[in-house]
């Protein structure tokens, strides 16, 4: 198992910063493959929100998103049971793009 680092890509997305947000998108996406080629599990996480999840979810090779600080956090504006259903809804949509 292997766990992609994507804080660089949810930084430069809450930053605005479009084209480093493609290239870490990018970046990422050609790491799940070669992970996923060398027979390995991808899980990733680190800065995902609402907002920057569905591009990291859409990836096939990903198994597993780490998200639980982020859910824990909005859960005291929302409630837990509507981020997680919030977040799931996102990763459900991205999955069937």
């Amino acid at each position: 198992m292997i766990e992609l680092h994507t804080g660089a890509y949810c930084d430069a997305h809450a930053e605005g910063r479009i084209e480093d947000c493609r290239a870490e998108l990018q970046r990422l996406s050609e790491m799940s493959e070669y992970a996923n080629e060398l027979g390995l599990e991808v899980h990733a996480g680190h800065g995902l929100t609402f907002g920057c999840v569905k591009p990291i979810a859409a990836f096939p090779q990903v198994m597993e998103l780490n998200i639980g600080h982020f859910l824990i956090g909005e859960s005291i504006y929302i409630g837990l049971e509507a981020a997680i259903k919030k977040m799931r809804n996102l990763m459900n949509d991205a999955r069937s793009q």
